[in-house]
């Protein structure tokens, strides 16, 4: 395997395989009403996403995305939050389907990644809760292209912490070492991760892996100021992004 060639292939889901925005702006609003808070544009709602759904939910309550409070500092907030939370999953357990697509160009930009690399692992790194991605990927046919699908409750840390890709790069590697005889190293700028946010970058480069960022994800003027190490405006892109087809 060269440097060129990636050895695992991770993606963040939401604004990077599925477009989940409304049915997240509508459970968003559904738990807002729910407290007697106030409805947010779905405008701003897009921007308080990819942080989880805990942080979705503060960010909406609080009118802040600032990363320095959340709801672990909350004060007198702490019961309008909490009930807001629960009622953000309980509704989104029950819609999260009812808008969510893949992103046109998906599905045959996976199928031409495992038809022009039949043994690279890809696996799915998340901070949305790991049920409701889970459930998604089956619905929308994604499950059979990847190994693993880890979200944001299936470890003690989210992204931007690596912890996520270290445990997917470990189980990647005994995948290739039980299908090879033949010693390999496994380099993390051999890996890559795909995302449309900055805490994807960021993981990707607190663990020494490649990064592709998509432009027509949920945050596409921020995206650039992460520094990428490849950028793409469609899915269509990734095989030849990624070293697989010219």
């Amino acid at each position: 395997m060269s440097l060129r060639t990636p050895w695992l292939v991770v993606f963040d889901l939401d604004g990077t395989l599925i477009d989940s925005s409304l049915d997240l702006c509508l459970a968003v609003n559904a738990a807002l009403a729910h407290v007697g808070a106030p409805i947010l544009s779905h405008e701003l709602i897009t921007t308080y996403i990819g942080d989880g759904a805990a942080m979705l939910v503060w960010r909406a309550l609080s009118g802040t995305s600032d990363l320095d409070r959340g709801p672990d500092q909350a004060g007198r907030e702490r019961d309008s939050f909490e009930r807001a939370l629960h009622y953000f999953l309980e509704y989104y357990r029950e819609h999260k389907l009812d808008n969510t697509r893949t992103y046109e160009g998906v599905l045959p930009a996976l199928e031409k990644i495992r038809s022009d690399a039949p043994k690279l692992p890809m696996a799915i790194l998340t901070n949305k809760p790991v049920n409701p991605s889970r459930e998604i990927c089956e619905a929308l046919g994604l499950a059979p292209f990847f190994f693993a699908n880890y979200g944001g409750n299936s470890l003690p840390t989210k992204k931007p912490d690596p912890a996520g890709l270290h445990l997917l790069m470990q189980e990647a590697e005994a995948i290739w070492r039980q299908s090879s005889h033949d010693p390999q190293e496994f380099p993390p700028d051999g890996v890559v991760m795909v995302g449309d946010s900055e805490a994807d970058v960021l993981a990707g480069r607190h663990a020494g892996a490649r990064t592709l960022g998509c432009r027509y994800g949920l945050a596409p003027n921020r995206l650039p100021l992460a520094c990428p190490d490849m950028l793409c405006d469609s899915p269509s892109e990734w095989p030849r992004l990624l070293g697989l087809s010219s």
